[in-house]
């Protein structure tokens, strides 16, 4: 096997030096998107996100809720506006993206007890500003009403000390497990950069195989490997994967070392990054050895690839999916790592809980070495179908 193992690689090493596709695939495309989804994401979570209050009744009160709300964290009243009309045009224009309606007479009929209405409007078709504005919006009408049933009690006579267990008559005591600083970028970051190299990992593998067979040189490579298809692959497969080594352990340094996400881990993370690595290109070897052609080979790992973004289970759970859709979410290396990144990074348990991930990155080489024969008719007899 070495006698023919060292020269597939140092051959391979040549084909990767002769064209500047696999520097520009490899090495500059995805540090650029790793360093664009962790500088665009570094503040963790979107805050004072744009939104307009509608003041109907300029009393006191109103103007104390119009306070309340600009001090929030979440929302920042960048407007003021006078008609609901005016409101909405500007949610069309996208200059906001929720108002917070104060009714006229509103200070009147609160004081004398005819329960007026605070009204609030959220624009989620942008889900993540549209739901801050919404969780800013209902935490002032919220506490804005309880402080107006307090103010009534305590003018009844009743002391503080009756009145608070009233108004709450439990304490909630909120401890994110994982992520206490609800950072988006802590969930976001990994899914996405896990999702690009896998794709562009399972593109540039059916890159460097399907070409061969364009190219007419699989029987070339294959004699380079004494015609071994198992060598030659293994020999082509390792000047990839130590690029590909470099990228995802940079990713790694990046998230805990730079960013500092909570890692449990950090040994556990670096093993499954390689096994995630491996895992990919045998997902590449396998659409290879299903379509030897190049056009079908890389749509069908183009295909795969965009959707592992889908079945990671991040943006949908994978338990709420309908069950033929949900099947391949475990078709994915993506799921298996982002699963031990929760597992061992985020809630730091013992690595026997992520046993059964580990074990499934460590079958997609040998579930996808199953075809390799017909990747071996293929190369021996390269057609090449335009």
């Amino acid at each position: 096997m070495q006698i023919g193992f060292w020269p597939t690689v140092r051959r391979e090493i040549l084909r990767m030096g002769s064209r500047r596709m696999y520097l520009l695939m490899t090495l500059v495309v995805p540090v650029s998107v790793i360093l664009f989804f962790v500088g665009l994401l570094d503040p963790g979570l979107p805050l004072k996100v744009p939104t307009a209050v509608v003041d109907l009744d300029h009393s006191p009160m109103s103007r104390a809720i119009t306070r309340n709300l600009n001090a929030t964290e979440l929302v920042d009243i960048s407007q003021e506006l006078e008609s609901y009309s005016d409101a909405m045009a500007s949610i069309r224009r996208g200059e906001i993206y929720g108002f917070f309606i104060i009714p006229a007479n509103f200070e009147r009929d609160a004081v004398a007890g005819k329960k007026p209405t605070l009204e609030y409007y959220n624009n989620l078709t942008y889900f993540v500003p549209g739901t801050l504005t919404f969780k800013g919006f209902k935490t002032v009408a919220v506490t804005t009403a309880a402080g107006m049933v307090k103010s009534k009690l305590a003018s009844a006579g009743l002391p503080s000390e009756l009145t608070d267990p009233l108004l709450q008559p439990m304490a909630v005591q909120d401890h994110p497990i994982g992520n206490p600083w609800m950072s988006y970028s802590i969930y976001l970051v990994p899914s996405f950069c896990f999702g690009t190299v896998a794709l562009l990992i399972m593109l540039m593998t059916v890159f460097s195989i399907t070409m061969e067979i364009k190219n007419g040189t699989s029987p070339d490579w294959l004699m380079t490997a004494r015609g071994h298809m198992a060598v030659a692959v293994a020999g082509k497969f390792l000047p990839h994967f130590i690029v590909w080594s470099v990228v995802g352990q940079f990713l790694l340094a990046l998230m805990f070392g730079w960013c500092h996400f909570p890692c449990g881990s950090i040994w556990a993370m670096v093993v499954a990054m390689e096994l995630f690595i491996i895992g990919c290109q045998a997902m590449g070897l396998l659409f290879s050895s299903i379509v030897p052609n190049p056009r079908m080979a890389l749509i069908l790992a183009a295909l795969c690839g965009i959707l592992s973004f889908s079945f990671l289970g991040f943006s949908f759970p994978v338990q709420s999916m309908y069950g033929p859709i949900a099947i391949f979410s475990y078709a994915f290396p993506c799921r298996y790592m982002f699963l031990i990144y929760i597992f061992s990074a985020l809630n730091a348990f013992p690595l026997w809980y992520s046993r059964i991930y580990f074990a499934a990155l460590i079958a997609f080489p040998l579930v996808c070495s199953l075809l390799l024969w017909r990747l071996k008719k293929a190369c021996l007899n390269p057609v090449y179908v335009p």
